[in-house]
């Protein structure tokens, strides 16, 4: 163990990732391997002053008869979480999220065993060594000075979930507030909803009390909709969410009190009640279902492809379906929605590690320059944790509107990623409700669209805000029921900007 400890200078890189991996494997080995009674381990105590004992209240009361594999380990485990605090994550981070995942394997293992374990000595020395292990890898979780602060974070934030809880997580701002209400209007009166809605903010700057109040006023039936400032629960330092743009999305689902989490964008639309969601088969499955993006730019950036492959060192069953790890496409995640079971340790520690990536630092050195903003870091975290996740069946496809081109070819076309359910069945698309958000001119245009194509070729427009195409795949009517939900969706959508933005302000806000 002492060679294990020894400082990273002293030695190339790969024997201390060696060496990490074989402290880990060494440990883990030792805590599941059944021991004989008559086992003359010596029994090692962590040290409360020098080590890993986080509560005040833990005290020291095992015995060298009957102990627990765990506790007549306790001297390894006590090493290798101290290893882990001696030893942190530094700059530059581009090459540290594989080892990340790997510690963060670890910390999961300790906190299913100690969920396991009947003997209090036995959880007590692991969620003590967790808490620790858990703050020096993600320094987010530890209270700032001016909030409550707690010797156990972790346990804290875990016992915040609601036990069996499930709703609707909308991150949002002044900026998307406008979208925000037509998705709750819709949620509420057009597909009658009945779960939970919970905005999250970054401040009163970011989402001042005027506007909570009018997205309050858009709730007419149901639970009282409800708002979370998420500064409120993570400590901004180190994270920066009020500049950070996309990054509150994966704090949003952590910091939320629901146990099963649907994240959803502002300007997410729905064709099915959420609650579908939580039905889903690959939900059920894993924990985690994930959107695929569109299916684009095979073997354009090799470099993000071989970033993946030096940071996966063992793909997953699920990673292997992916044509982004398989074929060298460009993107493989839609975040715009996304469905976590936070009541899963793997799952949980995922979502650790997702946060990580949407930290400043990390994001701005790395994340979202080799990624588009927090897309691809759902599945990254969790593959690299070895926790459980599963996408939908299909690649992005497209709802909008039927076009014929010079040779009679039929394709559809807009300015959205639709998304099926496990039956192919319309789902929910990006976007929003308005025909081209992304073009200021069309503000106030709607158009309900008539078609929709899935696993079929992209014509993709040159920028954002140009309408794109799918071509080569079957052309599908929209369904009465369909056109209807989006039909009505679009008039309540019309009624919510007038209430919002009354006419006599002389302006109105996108």
């Amino acid at each position: 163990m002492i060679s294990i400890l020894a400082p990273r200078s002293l030695r190339p890189a790969w024997i201390v990732i060696t060496a990490i991996a074989a402290a880990a494997v060494l440990s883990l080995f030792l805590l599941y391997t059944p021991r004989l009674q008559t086992t003359t381990s010596r029994v090692v105590a962590p040290d409360p002053v020098n080590h890993i004992v986080t509560d005040p209240s833990y005290v020291d009361n095992s015995t060298t008869e009957n102990v627990s594999p765990v506790i007549a380990d306790g001297g390894l485990i006590d090493h290798l979480a101290q290893y882990f605090i001696d030893y942190p994550l530094q700059p530059p981070y581009k090459e540290q999220f594989g080892e990340l995942g790997q510690r963060s394997r670890v910390l999961r293992d300790w906190m299913t065993l100690a969920d396991q374990s009947p003997e209090s000595t036995t959880r007590d020395l692991l969620l003590n060594a967790a808490e620790k292990v858990a703050v020096s890898l993600y320094p987010f979780l530890d209270k700032s000075k001016g909030q409550n602060t707690t010797h156990k974070p972790v346990a804290d934030l875990r016992a915040s979930f609601e036990p069996g809880s499930a709703g609707v997580v909308i991150p949002t701002s002044n900026k998307t507030l406008r979208f925000a209400a037509h998705l709750i209007g819709t949620l509420r009166s057009v597909l009658n909803s009945t779960l939970p809605i919970q905005i999250v903010y970054a401040g009163d700057e970011d989402l001042g009390s005027d506007d909570r109040a009018l997205l309050s006023k858009v709730v007419e039936s149901g639970p009282p909709l409800e708002f979370l400032d998420i500064l409120t629960v993570f400590d901004d330092s180190t994270i920066q969410l009020q500049t950070g743009g996309w990054a509150i999305k994966v704090f949003a689902a952590l910091g939320s009190r629901f146990e099963r989490v649907i994240l959803a964008d502002a300007d997410a639309v729905f064709f099915q009640p959420p609650e579908v969601l939580l039905d889903h088969e690959a939900f059920i499955r894993t924990g985690a279902l994930l959107f695929h993006d569109r299916l684009l730019w095979k073997d354009v950036f090799p470099e993000r492809n071989e970033w993946y492959r030096s940071q996966i060192r063992q793909p997953s069953a699920a990673l292997d379906k992916s044509l982004v790890w398989t074929q060298n496409y460009a993107e493989e995640g839609d975040s715009g929605l996304v469905v976590l079971d936070k009541s899963r340790n793997d799952i949980l520690v995922g979502l650790f590690h997702i946060c990580w990536q949407n930290s400043h630092d990390v994001r701005e050195e790395v994340t979202y320059k080799i990624t588009y903003g927090d897309k691809e870091t759902w599945w990254l975290g969790l593959e690299l944790t070895g926790a459980s996740y599963e996408f939908s069946g299909h690649y992005g496809g497209i709802v909008g509107w039927d076009q014929v081109d010079s040779r009679g070819r039929h394709k559809v076309c807009s300015f959205v990623i639709a998304h099926v359910d496990a039956k192919d069945k319309l789902l929910w698309y990006n976007g929003s409700l308005l025909k081209n958000k992304g073009k200021s001119s069309m503000t106030n245009e709607y158009e309900v669209p008539t078609h929709w194509m899935i696993d079929a070729e992209w014509e993709k427009g040159a920028r954002k805000q140009d309408m794109s195409c799918m071509k080569g795949g079957e052309v599908r009517n929209m369904t009465h029921y369909e056109f209807s939900i989006m039909e009505r969706s679009i008039q309540l959508a019309r009624s919510l900007d007038a209430m919002i933005y009354p006419v006599s302000n002389g302006t109105e806000k996108t």
